[in-house]
């Protein structure tokens, strides 16, 4: 198969979506159950300052329905001060869920950005008349808004139509200006996290979909559950009878690669590069994030740099921030991810 296609389509009654590229699973999302009450990642509220976390840089703030938050670097607010804040990251088990006050107002051509003034256009735009044309848009939408908002255009934009980048720009920015101007009150969602579905909508266009498949029958169609049987398994195989172990602790994510029956450093060069170039995939379909460790195939010294280049370029297109920590006394090769979604493992039902 082809192409890109995006399949929607439901998981235990929650609404789900999963990006397949040249048949290849690229990325799933799904709802979380109705119940669930934790805060999720994109959501707006507004809060109330609980208590000061001197040693950890920030206060902790009360959220709605008996929730926290933590707001890290930021002075001068008094307990029980609003604040309007929103979730930056997936909370682990009953840790208070991590907040910011850099507002976000994202859709599938714009993002405005209240408190960060400026006019901005996707890098991989690059043609000069286009961004030029689409920054005379940009102006236009947020003509009268206040001084301090900014606005960035994204890719998505350079296959739409005016009047759609125009409205859509505008749209974020009268909600921007509302939430920003409601800061009176008790603990209140101001905004809801998107559904899968339109998370599907608005970021997953590059590449651009060729076909959006929506059907109660789309993942067993498309071979989505089929794949996702397989990221259940800590197993990855790498070829050449290597493999992989992905096994996520309450501490970090153990990586481990073997060679099979040849261990020679040739074939622990291999392995290791192939776990590199499936690397940021398989992070991503898993939901592994935080402090990730990976013991690595003996492989020679001297390719270390190799290995690093080739683990800097697999990142560069992947949407998280991943910082390379380094290598380790032991040998090992750290990475720390973004807590961005929650795991897979967690949300899939059994």
């Amino acid at each position: 198969m082809k192409g890109c296609v995006i399949a929607l389509d439901e998981v235990a009654g929650r609404k789900a979506a999963a990006l397949i590229v040249d048949g290849r699973l690229q990325d799933i999302r799904i709802d979380p159950p109705e119940n669930d009450p934790s805060p999720e990642i994109g959501e707006i509220y507004r809060a109330k300052v609980a208590r000061a976390m001197g040693g950890q840089g920030g206060v902790m703030v009360t959220l709605p329905d008996g929730q926290s938050g933590f707001l890290r670097g930021v002075k001068g607010l008094e307990q029980g001060a609003s604040v309007i804040v929103q979730v930056m990251g997936y909370a682990e088990g009953n840790k208070a869920a991590p907040v910011t006050t850099r507002l976000l107002f994202k859709s599938r051509y714009a993002i405005v950005t209240p408190a960060a003034a400026g006019f901005n256009i996707a890098r991989s735009i690059r043609d000069e008349e286009d961004r030029d044309h689409l920054l005379e848009l940009a102006h236009e939408a947020m003509e009268g808004a206040p001084e301090d908002f900014g606005v960035i255009i994204r890719s998505a934009s350079a296959e739409a139509v005016d009047e759609d980048i125009v409205e859509d720009v505008s749209a974020m920015r009268a909600l921007a200006e509302a939430v920003v101007a409601d800061m009176n009150g008790a603990p209140e969602l101001l905004v809801a996290a998107p559904t899968s579905h339109e998370v599907a909508w608005r970021d997953w266009t590059s590449p651009m979909p060729d076909e959006v498949v929506e059907s109660p029958t789309a993942f067993a169609d498309l071979g989505v559950e089929e794949a996702v049987d397989a990221l259940l398994s800590p197993r990855v195989e790498l070829g050449g009878g290597a493999w992989a172990m992905f096994e996520p602790t309450s501490a970090l994510v153990a990586i481990d690669v073997n060679t099979g029956g040849d261990l020679s450093l040739a074939a622990g060069l291999k392995a290791n590069l192939a776990l590199v170039r499936d690397l940021p995939r398989q992070l991503r379909l898993r939901g592994l994030s935080g402090q990730i460790t990976m013991d690595l195939a003996p492989m020679p010294k001297k390719d270390r740099r190799l290995f690093e280049d080739k683990l800097r370029s697999a990142l560069r297109s992947d949407a998280t921030d991943t910082v390379l920590a380094g290598w380790t006394p032991l040998g090992h090769f750290e990475l720390q991810r973004k807590r961005d979604r929650a795991p897979l493992h967690e949300i899939w039902p059994s």
